[in-house]
């Protein structure tokens, strides 16, 4: 009988880079009450659900930007202000999806590299990291604040540059189609998660390898063909 077990193959992907909010912490609710209620406070019209969730993974002024479009640009910096208000009112709400510490256990014993490729701030996600207890699994981060916001290939491409893996040995996994397409402009391999902010619907034009709809499928699927 041929053992189909090829979760102790060599890895294909060297480097394995996470979106973080959606794809690694449970955040996309939150995130989207912070955002509407952000709007309101600066006396925009409150965004749908579905239009919050969508700009998640862009930079926070690009996604604000966005999701209230009747917001005029001498309110942004308002905007941020009230959003980073409500978020920090639930921050202590958030928690990584279950199976998320197990599953980078899993591919730091295979020798993957992992890193953090996020629309967040620094700040943000230094305060995560800490709050969970997940800096040291990390092999190195970039958040939109210190390079360029998603789908710009730039966060990508400064990982593979620090860690010295080209794109052809990095997998870039997310729950955004903005994720998605990060990795194809930096020339990477991509996996979906349809678990987060957005529908899997607009996942397949930008040809991920797969599209999990758990932790536990995507850590299944990593150890086999990652």
């Amino acid at each position: 009988m041929t053992n189909t077990d090829t979760s102790s193959a060599s890895p294909r992907f060297d480097l394995i880079a996470f979106d973080w909010d959606g794809t690694l912490y449970d955040s996309t609710a939150v995130i989207v009450r912070c955002i509407q209620e952000a709007v309101v406070d600066v006396g925009g019209r409150r965004p749908s659900d579905q239009d919050a969730a969508w700009v998640i993974g862009l930079g926070l002024a690009e996604a604000l930007a966005r999701a209230a479009p009747d917001v005029p640009p001498e309110k942004y910096r308002e905007l941020g202000e009230r959003y980073r208000f409500h978020y920090l009112r639930h921050q202590d709400d958030l928690v990584l999806f279950d199976g998320v510490l197990p599953l980078l256990d899993a591919l730091a014993a295979r020798g993957h590299k992992l890193a953090v490729a996020t629309g967040k701030s620094r700040r943000g996600l230094d305060q995560a990291l800490h709050t969970v207890a997940l800096r040291h699994r990390f092999d190195a981060s970039r958040t939109a604040d210190e390079t360029f916001g998603k789908p710009h290939p730039r966060m990508l491409l400064e990982l593979m540059d620090e860690l010295d893996v080209t794109p052809e040995r990095t997998l870039m996994i997310g729950d955004t189609v903005h994720d998605l397409q990060l990795a194809r402009n930096a020339g990477c391999a991509s996996v979906g998660v349809g678990y987060g902010a957005h529908s899997t619907e607009g996942f397949e034009v930008l040809g991920p390898l797969h599209v999990a709809h758990s932790v536990a499928e995507l850590t299944d699927w990593l150890l086999r063909h990652g």
